[in-house]
């Protein structure tokens, strides 16, 4: 059974369909009445890559008119943004990074590449570089011959050489306008190498000599800040541009939109960018719509970038491999993988073929939302089309084996990777600590990190995270210790992501005492938490009833940066966490009735989040469904519900209705909530619906449980459950797997009614609970296995596969016919308590609040 918690990353996004842009009106179509008309269509699941016909007798808006580029609140949905939160705290990884360059054709002349052999011949040697560069002073042909020179140098590494060319070719030019070029062509190439010092050194000497104050230099130097993510720079720059009366052309802005993207600027920077861009009579093209797709991409605007694509065929700008990869990026990290196929499908057709980025991206894409099948079987296909894996594919291949546990594949695939003559590196080596650590198997994790080492590879924050993980999860705190010693040995600084991944990894161990004081020390540190962190904690306390969290450590949650006993130590605090866990080995007592006490700690958790102005995500709301779900009884539960609709009651108010049986007046509001859910990836989806089922199942709220698991069903939550002959409940919490149960056995029952055979055999699937402490005891079979037989259903657990319920189709077919077994299948929800309930919570918000 997948877990009712969803993982921390997970996005959904609410956002605004992106309006778009009249068009200049020396366009041949007209567009003003346009942008209604295809609206439905931009909103649309299916990317349509034809061009949208112009509707008849439109005009053109005046150019004053023109609209704001894109809202960012949403008109479709009152679920704010924040509620879908990021997909991850990280940014998307760099898909090209790595990748060869194609490098066009330059009108260099057959001495610059002559010169160029000679140059990297003795480019160590300063004196022979410069004897090379007048030997050949007198044929290079200008700044053509020159730009080759210092940029095959700058290609190769030889940073020290090119310079020396570009200062000798400055020197030799007499034309500012040609020093002009020479100084535009530096820049552009140190800031595609990441030598944003160099850059900018070149650019204000160039500025100083008198030929550096032109659009070109200017851009040049945007773009090479933009390559490097400096967003604010390149912003500053601009304005500097401007002040010098200067006027930014397409290039610019292509550049300082290009800047959002790789800088992590919202949307909203850039497409202020954009409106400039329009307002200056400044068309964009196929770069522009490029930039702001990553810009998309890297925000998980999935709308905004759907709207962004079908503008740019409107505008008649053609797409290239680029803007489809990116694309298919912002369709993956907004959860629509099918469409993410569509758009591949649809690749064909306009003859565009996908490359390794576009196979790796949609790759990714699946992995994430746990599509690992569909995964491998795109790893087949990139074979079957002759496209070569490279480093990035390598490693996401290597990381789905081993998040499946199969281990052998995994180490085949990094040999193979060694043969392509594909080096493992520091991703590689953290994809498989990941994944050997999540099966307990830590003597592999240890010779994988001291190989890593071996081959003089650093590492990074991610694999210090990801080893403490591993080690705190597995209870070998003296680890734990010892690595994290060797961490601040490197001098690294722990970031968010850092502390929230270790504050899980104790969340996940019970140990809800020692997480508060990481959370303490994080914020000592002046790094604030995010609703990642919060998650974990507030997950802590849906789990199950045996973790170890005694009253009295919950209430350090509460108050998140409480004075702690090590709070004036000079020591490090983390270390002495971790040598206590080593020498206690248990942390805390059995946990007694301190259900209360964790109700009060999830509304202080959530009371801090609002203060800190950290927006709940959906993941959130699982994790709060499951704690309602954990709750001693009815009552503590709604009035849970009931408390935090203060702080959204859109949401809350949606799970508070249901469980308080109003499905009338809440079932509206609860299918908004359920489309927007429908738009996540899968796995999330069903973490969702699964800890919803689950709370209402829980407390006998089973009509409304079915109704929920219907919809999911109906939505396609979980992939291929249901069929006449097989229920597979694989992907199920034990409350949706019982609904769903009784849905599927009504459902054949009206089969047999009809007239209708059953197949020979049924098959109810639930898995035989590999991960349990007792082989074959899993949670789910058991849940199943008791409401099989609590309604007397005739199933077996089958002898081959004791994950397996079977019966015959005539067996079940009779017993469907039996006069009372209609009443056992119907469910009824308890409403016996609900009276109750609705006069006794204030006087229980007082005993609470004790």
């Amino acid at each position: 059974m997948a877990s009712s918690t969803p993982p921390p990353h997970c996005a959904l996004t609410t956002s605004k369909p992106y309006h778009p842009h009249p068009l200049p009106q020396t366009h041949s179509h007209p567009h003003s009445n346009h942008r209604n008309n295809h609206q439905r269509h931009w909103s649309s699941q299916k990317v349509s890559l034809n061009r949208p016909a112009p509707p008849r007798n439109a005009t053109h808006p005046p150019p004053s008119q023109t609209p704001n580029f894109l809202s960012l609140s949403s008109s479709k949905s009152d679920f704010s943004a924040d509620f879908s939160g990021r997909r991850s705290t990280r940014f998307v990884s760099k898909m090209h990074f790595g990748r060869a360059k194609i490098s066009g054709n330059g009108r260099h002349s057959s001495f610059a590449e002559e010169a160029l052999e000679e140059a990297i011949r003795c480019c160590k040697n300063e004196a022979g570089l410069d004897q090379v560069l007048l030997t050949f002073g007198s044929k290079l042909l200008g700044s053509d011959d020159y730009t080759f020179l210092f940029r095959e140098l700058g290609n190769r590494g030889e940073w020290l050489a090119a310079m020396r060319c570009f200062e000798f070719a400055v020197g030799r030019e007499r034309k500012r306008n040609e020093q002009g070029k020479l100084a535009s062509s530096m820049i552009s190439i140190l800031g595609r190498s990441g030598k944003v010092d160099l850059a900018e050194k070149v650019f204000e000497n160039a500025v100083s000599d008198g030929y550096g104050n032109t659009v070109y230099a200017y851009s040049a130097l945007i773009s090479a800040y933009a390559k490097s993510g400096y967003c604010n720079e390149a912003i500053r720059v601009f304005e500097t541009m401007k002040d010098s009366g200067l006027k930014p052309n397409l290039v610019t802005y292509n550049a300082l939109i290009d800047a959002c993207g790789k800088g992590g600027a919202d949307f909203k920077r850039a497409s202020e960018i954009f409106d400039e861009m329009l307002r200056n009579g400044v068309q964009p093209d196929r770069i522009t719509f490029n930039s702001l797709l990553a810009v998309c991409s890297g925000a998980g605007l999935w709308e905004t970038a759907r709207g962004l694509f079908n503008e740019m065929i409107y505008r008649g700008i053609d797409q290239d491999i680029y803007t489809y990869n990116t694309f298919l990026d912002a369709a993956c990290n907004g959860g629509q993988i099918d469409v993410a196929f569509d758009i591949m499908s649809e690749m064909h057709a306009k003859n565009i073929l996908p490359n390794q980025v576009t196979y790796s991206t949609v790759i990714r894409g699946c992995a994430k939302a746990g599509r690992l099948d569909r995964a491998l079987s795109l790893f087949n296909e990139m074979k079957c089309a002759g496209i070569t894996l490279d480093r990035v594919s390598y490693n996401t291949l290597l990381a789905i084996y081993a998040s499946l546990g199969k281990f052998e594949e995994a180490l085949n695939v990094s040999k193979e990777m060694e043969s392509m003559g594909i080096k493992k590196d520091v991703v590689t080596y953290n994809a498989l600590l990941d994944g050997f650590g999540k099966q307990g198997m830590y003597t592999k994790v240890k010779q994988l990190f001291a190989e890593m080492k071996a081959e003089k590879l650093s590492p990074n924050l991610l694999t210090y995270s990801t080893l403490i993980s591993v080690y705190l999860k597995g209870a070998l705190y003296h680890d734990a210790v010892e690595v994290y010693k060797e961490f601040k040995k490197q001098g690294l600084k722990a970031d968010v992501v850092f502390y929230s991944k270790l504050i899980d990894a104790l969340c996940k161990k019970g140990l809800v005492e020692y997480s508060s004081l990481l959370l303490n020390e994080m914020t000592k540190e002046g790094i604030q938490p995010n609703v990642v962190t919060y998650n974990s904690i507030i997950n802590a306390f849906g789990e199950s009833a045996s973790n170890e969290c005694g009253s009295d450590n919950v209430t350090q949650i509460v108050s998140t940066i409480s004075q702690s006993k090590w709070e004036n130590s000079k020591e490090d605090n983390i270390v002495k966490i971790f040598e206590q866990l080593a020498a206690q080995k248990s942390a805390s007592g059995k946990k007694t009735n301190a259900d209360r006490q964790d109700i009060l700690c999830i509304l202080g958790v959530f009371h801090k989040m609002h203060e800190l102005q950290i927006k709940p995500n959906v993941v959130t709301f699982s994790a709060i469904l499951n704690a309602c779900s954990r709750c001693s009884s009815f009552d503590e539960a709604s009035l849970l519900l009931e408390e935090l609709r203060l702080f959204d009651n859109q949401v809350y108010g949606v799970a508070h209705g249901l469980l308080m049986g109003q499905r009338e007046g809440v079932w509206a509001q609860a299918l908004s909530l359920f489309n927007e859910v429908k738009q996540m990836d899968s796995s999330t989806a069903s973490a969702f619906y699964n800890a919803l089922t689950d709370m209402l199942w829980h407390f006998d709220q089973k009509q409304g449980a079915q109704l929920v698991v219907l919809e999911g069903k109906r939505s396609e939550v979980w992939e291929n459950t249901w069929s006449t002959s097989c229920l597979d409940l694989h992907l199920m919490s034990s409350g949706a797997a019982c609904a769903m149960v009784h849905a599927w056995l009504l459902s054949i029952r009206s089969i047999v009614f009809e007239g209708h055979e059953l197949p020979k055999m049924l098959s109810i699937l639930t898995g035989w609970g590999k991960h349990s402490k007792i082989t074959g005891d899993g949670a789910l079979k058991r849940a199943i296995e008791g409401l099989l037989t609590s309604i007397g259903a005739p199933f077996q657990v089958a002898k081959c596969n004791i994950g397996r319920f079977i019966s015959t189709g005539a067996v079940v077919t009779a017993w469907l016919r039996e006069s009372g077994t209609l009443e056992v299948l119907v469910l009824q929800d308890n409403t016996s308590h609900l009276r109750a309930t609705r006069f006794g919570q204030i006087s229980n918000l007082q005993q609470l609040t004790l």
